[in-house]
């Protein structure tokens, strides 16, 4: 925490709306150059209780907003956030690490984001018609029942995706007609201030959304204050599920962790589209991604042969600047990750792992690494490594690789290649995870998806659609018509 005033690049907070500054300072590195970019403003506890009462006391302005009210405000961020794309894209690449291709994506997954909920309200359940006459005492009466917000919600987004996964939770409240508080990942504020900045620019109604930086302690309030009515927490399965044990009557969303895998049976073709498809979703951001491809299952028949393009491949594969076109891998998001992951792997190493390629660790920079001989009881096996490694292990029949996928404690989404229909809906029915992508890797996402896990990979979906109903309510209405 910095408390000096002079620095080239400072962002204030925004309170209710608001620009503010409270003059205590929170600095962002350059993840590459690892030097100071710039400082955000840091909420205290003060800011906090202004905050959750602004966000109480527009709720019914919120509510009231009409669908063609909505629909402008998140169409006037769409139009912002295409003016601003290189803007954010620079910020991405240098806040988070994240590689120029990649942050390029975001940016426009970002729009996509806010086009889709834009799309959505005027979409949106409004209500229906419930036959009530099911019995002689009830002939006489009807029902109708209606969608409504579910009130102030609080929001905390992760360093991974500082954009688009805010927008996953910011454009559902809009639409769903939620004030809000979000307090961004404490490593990249800087994206979800921007948005912040472009929201102050619509006719949002007074104090209905909060952005605050701040300490993890003084976010607490964020968890467990019964004024917030929805909790949606993005980020590890510790933390997360300590919250929810925390949050009290709040209904509670988790989008958690993962070690995802991928299965790969005899009948997929060997060639150099699947195994660009595999190193992408495997160090694509050098890894930090909850459905980063960690595990590649492969049927015995063609192990050795797609183990052969894949080292060939890996080989001159390196950890680079993220702002270079050319560049897949940039920096992890501090040192300290590289270190545990680092540490992760020479105690698979010393459990009898092989390192095919890479495993060489320098500052933030990891180079990408491909692992045989994994031991399933290792803790680079079992956990999320959330770095630039994947491991590489045999199965012989089809149920077995399934099952293997499932001895995870992480259910969050899986690939199988498989041109077996019959083995497509096994995988569907058997797999314990929140998606199956089929003939893809398990890194694959659309913003409309209903996208969550199971087991320790978190409670609830999200996807525009899915978001809006979990910030809604269903409200009754029963007429009696005596006659």
């Amino acid at each position: 925490m910095a408390t000096h005033t002079d620095h080239p690049h400072d962002y204030p907070l925004y309170l209710a709306g608001q620009p503010h500054v409270t003059g205590q300072w929170l600095e962002v590195e350059h993840k590459y150059l690892q030097r100071c970019y710039a400082r955000v403003a840091l909420a205290d506890a003060e800011t906090l209780e202004q905050a959750i009462q602004a966000a109480v006391q527009a709720e019914a302005a919120m509510a009231a907003l009409k669908p063609f009210q909505k629909q402008k405000i998140l169409l006037h961020c769409v139009q912002r956030f295409q003016e601003c794309r290189a803007e954010l894209t620079e910020l991405l690449i240098i806040e988070g690490g994240k590689p120029k291709r990649a942050a390029a994506a975001e940016v426009e997954r970002l729009i996509n984001t806010f086009q889709l909920a834009a799309d959505a309200v005027t979409q949106m359940d409004q209500g229906r018609m419930m036959p009530l006459a099911v019995t002689a005492a009830a002939c006489s009466y009807q029902g109708i029942s209606k969608q409504v917000p579910i009130g102030a919600v609080s929001l905390i987004s992760p360093f991974n995706f500082p954009l688009n996964l805010t927008a996953h939770k910011i454009a559902p409240a809009i639409a769903a007609g939620c004030p809000f508080v979000l307090k961004p990942a404490s490593l990249t504020p800087i994206s979800a201030l921007k948005i912040a900045e472009i929201l102050a620019e619509t006719d949002l109604p007074a104090g209905a959304f909060s952005v605050l930086p701040c300490p993890r302690e003084q976010a607490d309030v964020l968890v467990t204050d019964d004024r917030f009515k929805l909790l949606s927490f993005t980020g590890s399965d510790v933390v997360g599920w300590d919250m929810k044990a925390r949050a009290g009557r709040k209904k509670v969303t988790l989008e958690l962790g993962g070690n995802a895998a991928v299965m790969i049976e005899a009948d997929t073709e060997v060639n150099d589209a699947l195994v660009d498809r595999l190193i992408g979703g495997a160090y694509n951001h050098a890894g930090q991604v909850c459905i980063s491809v960690q595990r590649i299952l492969v049927h015995r028949a063609i192990y050795t042969q797609l183990k052969d393009k894949l080292v060939s491949r890996l080989q001159s594969l390196r950890a680079a600047d993220p702002r270079l076109d050319s560049a897949l891998v940039g920096p992890m998001i501090k040192e300290n990750e590289a270190v545990r992951l680092k540490k992760w792997l020479d105690q698979a190493v010393a459990e009898g792992a092989t390192v095919l390629v890479g495993g060489e660790q320098q500052g933030v920079m990891f180079e990408p690494t491909l692992l045989e001989q994994v031991s399933p009881q290792s803790e680079i096996y079992q956990n999320e490594a959330f770095g630039p490694v994947a491991i590489l292990e045999p199965y012989e029949q089809f149920e077995q690789g399934i099952e293997r996928i499932n001895q995870s404690r992480f259910g969050l989404q899986a690939g199988v290649y498989t041109q077996n229909l019959q083995q497509m809906l096994y995988a569907w029915d058997q797999l314990h995870v929140g998606g199956v992508i089929i003939n893809d890797i398990p890194s694959f996402r659309v913003d409309n998806m209903p996208y969550g896990g199971v087991k320790d990979s978190g409670l609830g979906r999200e996807g525009i659609q899915s978001a809006i109903r979990d910030m809604q309510e269903e409200r009754l209405l029963v007429i009696h018509q005596p006659g």
